[in-house]
């Protein structure tokens, strides 16, 4: 995949006669890098499994367990927030060393499938809840070394595509995952049993993909071919002293707030993460709005999905024209549209449509560009462990997102409950609107 591009005014770009700088033949884009295709595909074999067990999640807690919309909050922040807290850790380990991206990522992974058969076994909200901490822990370990190895993979100029190229990838897997668990369903008697051990067969072969596949040691971003310079040039450029590298302890690591631009992402993501309701409670909300039967419940994450694998290219793309942070904050003004719509009064055939085009415009406007946007911020030495910090203050604001909103739907209803999230989502918005204006460089 190329993105073809000259850049005119580029350092060694040819001069021509009359001082005019030509764009150089030879200046494309350079392919996205094979790192990034491959975690892109361990990402949708992984999809593909974590997918499987999400779709019959709140159904299974919910209509199979009994739990009270509460019960379930608190198992769906630990779902969503629990990475949080190991977050950090892994961004750490990964960079003390050169080379450790991936098999951090690849420790992660392999918690995250022993998990699924562990669910056979879960009946009552404590066991369920330490395996589902236990698996969050695993993504906890992989997601900032993954993003880190895409980070160091490509250049800031496609930084935001080869994000968007993974996140398509990873997405094609969550559009599979909701699929295979609903033709499990239909085909099985014990079908939750049977989704489970499937999920954990193919989060296995996710781990193989990323043990074989993906390189070893630090990835250096794909590179054109230099454009030839004037030899008087060549010779009597100087050369620019190196700065030395920053030493990637853990004091540096959390030194890396100090920086404006990266402080200011990380509470801008936090803010904005206490009032995204998670997508399950999104779902729980379609299903009561439109009565859809349980045995179809599976298929509305295939809507979000579907709308994230087609939009993440061009919104990555977009990203790189004219900003991550325009882009990052227009797709919370699609999310505050899915709710609007939510809490309408409209009961058109297309209600769904809207709302799950919206909900998955939302993720391709948002994760991928998020991380695109923090990797300029942060040396190459503490990608991970900088990545790191903006996802631990996201999950942990949508891990209380949770709680709030499991809590107040079972206090007031499901239809006060998203009202509140959605002021509260304006309001933030509104914020980080503000505190991300001054910022006058296009941040990829």
């Amino acid at each position: 995949m190329y993105v073809a591009d000259s850049r005119a005014g580029a350092p060694g770009a040819p001069v021509s006669a009359d001082g005019a700088v030509r764009p150089s033949a030879g200046r494309r884009r350079a392919a996205v890098a094979p790192t990034v295709l491959a975690l892109g595909t361990v990402s949708l074999i992984t999809d593909v499994s974590s997918e499987m067990v999400t779709a019959v999640l709140p159904l299974y807690l919910v209509a199979g367990l009994g739990l009270s919309p509460l019960g379930f909050g608190l198992l769906d922040g630990v779902y969503n927030g629990f990475s949080a807290l190991v977050r950090l850790a892994g961004g750490h380990l990964a960079d003390r060393g050169g080379g450790r991206h991936k098999w951090v990522a690849g420790i992660g992974y392999g918690l995250s499938a022993l998990c699924k058969p562990l669910l056979l076994l879960a009946h009552t909200l404590t066991p369920i809840g330490l395996v589902l901490a236990a698996d969050r822990t695993g993504k906890g370990l992989r997601t900032a070394p993954r993003d880190a190895l895409i980070s160091l993979s490509s250049t800031p100029e496609n930084r935001g595509r080869a994000f968007g190229v993974h996140r398509a990838m990873d997405t094609a897997g969550a559009l599979l995952g909701p699929l295979v668990a609903f033709l499990i369903l239909r085909a099985t008697v014990d079908g939750y049993d049977a989704v489970f051990t499937v999920s954990f067969c193919v989060a296995v072969l996710g781990v193989l993909v990323l043990v074989l596949f993906v390189p070893n040691g630090e990835p250096t971003p794909p590179t054109a071919p230099p454009a030839p310079q004037p030899a008087a040039t060549a010779a009597t450029a100087p050369t620019a002293p190196t700065a030395p590298a920053e030493r990637p302890t853990l004091r540096a690591a959390l030194g890396l707030l100090r920086r404006r631009d990266l402080r200011r992402i990380t509470l801008c993501a936090l803010l904005l993460g206490l009032a995204t309701v998670s997508d399950s409670f999104v779902y729980l909300l379609l299903q009561r709005r439109l009565g859809v039967p349980d045995r179809w419940f599976a298929l509305l994450p295939l809507g979000t999905a579907a709308a994230f694998l087609l939009l993440a290219v061009p919104l990555g793309r977009l990203a790189d024209r004219v900003g991550g942070r325009r882009v990052f904050l227009a797709g919370h003004g699609a999310l505050l549209l899915a709710y609007a719509v939510l809490l309408s009064s409209w009961h058109g055939t297309a209600l769904p449509y809207a709302v799950l085009l919206l909900h998955g415009g939302f993720y391709a406007a948002t994760d991928g560009v998020l991380m695109a946007a923090a990797s300029d911020s942060v040396p190459p030495a503490l990608r991970s462990s900088g990545l790191a910090l903006v996802q631990t203050g996201q999950a942990l604001a949508r891990f209380a997102c949770s709680l709030g909103f499991g809590a107040a739907w079972t206090l007031w209803g499901d239809r006060t409950a998203l009202l509140a999230s959605t002021v509260a989502l304006a309001v933030c918005a509104g914020c980080c609107a503000l505190a991300l204006r001054p910022a006058r460089e296009a941040v990829s």
